[in-house]
């Protein structure tokens, strides 16, 4: 993997999310981060074209920091800090919070 941007924190956990389309790929990633701590800074590696829209949102929506894009891979990959008063999802609908 490439060097990380200087305005991109290094990432204490990387989650490949290469060939799944958005609800799989939100899946994923909340059961990968389901036991980090906030502050965790995520990387995700998601191919979907329409991660640079869901993955701001779900982030919105969840509470969780998003950091935007990280240059100078050659696979989309964009970052998120994980954050303490985060809103749990729904485990078969991230796009869902839990009641």
């Amino acid at each position: 993997m490439s060097p990380v941007h200087p305005e991109s924190p290094a990432p204490d956990l990387t989650v490949d999310g290469t060939g799944l389309l958005c609800v799989t790929l939100l899946l994923r990633l909340r059961k990968e981060i389901a036991d980090a701590a906030p502050g965790t800074v995520v990387h995700l590696i998601a191919t979907d074209p329409a991660a640079p829209l869901d993955l701001p949102a779900w982030c919105h929506m969840t509470g969780h920091h998003y950091l935007g894009p990280v240059p100078g891979d050659a696979r989309p990959v964009y970052a998120l800090r994980l954050s303490a008063g985060a809103r749990p999802t729904r485990a078969d609908a991230p796009w869902h919070p839990t009641p």
